[in-house]
């Protein structure tokens, strides 16, 4: 996120820097705006441009794609932004060497001026900002991956023998989760302290029935021995 608004700073900045230097001088005094963008294929004359169709007219274009990729989140478009500027100022370059016979630098109002000087600043300025950007992609790609749920054990192919945590058992896998099964306690009656479960006591048995030892039809036998 903040990269992708220093990125569209560094790039805003460099378009409102490429669309001011035509109204700069770029040559012996001469301003962007009088350079036509047919001279740029013709060759530099010394006929006067209107605005519209000066040097300028490429630059609102690349002025406008910043625009669009700032809005999109789109990497791509700065940067083409960014190569058309450039290559407009380079070109306009070989041409007027051409024309002059050479290209210079000077401090006194000739040769090479600051309105070249802030088209190039201002083509840079959009790569840059191109560079700094993440765009839309990656974002929404890093939060999918961190959507996605994290299985500690991968499941196994169900006709394989795999050893499942924690016991560690092997078998074939039946398990559709890679979690281990809970464990069942065994039942192991009911509790003799639970009065809900405690079953109650039996009375004795009636004097003279069956089970008593007073009983002289059925005695008490000895158990077998041995």
């Amino acid at each position: 996120m903040i990269r992708n608004i220093l990125g569209s700073l560094v790039a805003l900045a460099g378009a409102a820097s490429a669309v001011l230097s035509p109204f700069r001088d770029w040559y012996d005094g001469r301003a962007g705006q009088d350079y036509r963008v047919r001279d740029l294929f013709e060759g530099i004359t010394a006929t006067e441009s209107g605005v519209l169709v000066s040097i300028l007219l490429p630059f609102l274009f690349a002025a406008l794609l910043v625009i669009a990729g700032v809005v999109l989140r789109s990497r791509i478009a700065v940067a083409l932004a960014g190569l058309v500027v450039l290559g407009f100022t380079i070109l306009w370059m070989v041409r007027q060497g051409q024309a002059a016979g050479s290209l210079t630098v000077g401090g006194d109002g000739a040769g090479l001026q600051v309105g070249v000087v802030n088209a190039l600043a201002g083509g840079v300025l959009m790569l840059i900002g191109a560079l700094l950007m993440r765009g839309r992609g990656a974002g929404r790609g890093r939060r999918e991956r961190e959507r996605e749920p994290v299985e500690p054990y991968g499941a196994p192919p169900a006709d394989q023998v795999d050893m499942w945590p924690p016991t560690q058992e092997p078998g074939m896998s039946t398990h559709t989760s890679p979690w281990p099964e809970p464990e069942v306690d065994p039942y192991t009656g009911p509790d003799p302290h639970d009065p809900r479960t405690r079953s109650y006591p039996q009375a004795p048995p009636p004097p003279g029935g069956p089970g008593d030892p007073r009983d002289p039809v059925h005695p008490p036998q000895r158990p077998p021995e041995g």
